[in-house]
Order: C-alpha cells, then sequence, then structure tokens
C-alpha cells in the first residue's frame, strides 16, 4: 500500500515538472503568450484592487487565466500541426484556425467580463 502512494506521489510530481515545462516552453516558443502573461502580471492584481465582491474577482481573473489556458492550448494545436510536416493541407489550416478562433473567444470574453463588470463602476 505504501508503495502505491509513493507511485501515486511521484506520478504527482511528475505531473507538475511536465506542466512547468509547458509553461516555461509556450512562453519561450509563443509572443502571444508572453504578451498575455504580461497582460495577467498587469490585470490580476488591478482585478484585486477593482473588485468590489468575491464574485467579481473571480470573474476578473478566471476570464484572465482562461486567457491564458487558451493560448497554451492553441500552441499546442499548432506545435502537432508542424510537427506532422510542412505542407499544405485543408485539415490543418482549420485546426490552427479554430485555435486561433478560441484565442479570440476567450479575449472577447475577458472584454464582456471586464467591461461588464468595470463599465457601471464608471458610470456611477
Amino acid at each position: 500500500m505504501a508503495n502505491q502512494a509513493a507511485t501515486g506521489l511521484k506520478r504527482l510530481i511528475n505531473a507538475w515538472h511536465y506542466s512547468w515545462a509547458g509553461l516555461r516552453a509556450t512562453y519561450r516558443e509563443e509572443e502571444a503568450f508572453r504578451q498575455e502573461t504580461v497582460l495577467a502580471v498587469v490585470l490580476i492584481p488591478l482585478a484585486i484592487w477593482l473588485a468590489d465582491t468575491s464574485i467579481e474577482l473571480v470573474l476578473l481573473i478566471v476570464s484572465v487565466l482562461f486567457l491564458l489556458l487558451t493560448e497554451v492550448l492553441n500552441s499546442a494545436i499548432e506545435a502537432v500541426v508542424d510537427r506532422f510536416g510542412g505542407e499544405q493541407h485543408e485539415l490543418s489550416g482549420r485546426a490552427k484556425d479554430m485555435g486561433s478562433a478560441a484565442v479570440l473567444i476567450a479575449m472577447l470574453m475577458v472584454a464582456v467580463t471586464w467591461g461588464c463588470i468595470l463599465l457601471p463602476k464608471l458610470m456611477a
């Protein structure tokens, strides 16, 4: 039984290291992710300062984190598509376009969330 617990803990430690490696690779290789990380570094403290309720705080922060998550997944899609060849293929282009569309939707979610929470405060 103790052996299974050690395996479980080792699995968690390995998963942690793989996740950090993925974040570092995304940051190193993807300009968009670096830009969105800077945005997160600015917006998350701003959210803590501007939010009046815990719900507002969660919505503001989660919208920004969702954008980062979407960019990581988009970058993963692009890496896999690029891995399997440089030739032009309709499905490869479609996959990349869909990943890009997901990032656009996440950006819209940030704008709508921040707008809906902050505009009424500015109008008051």
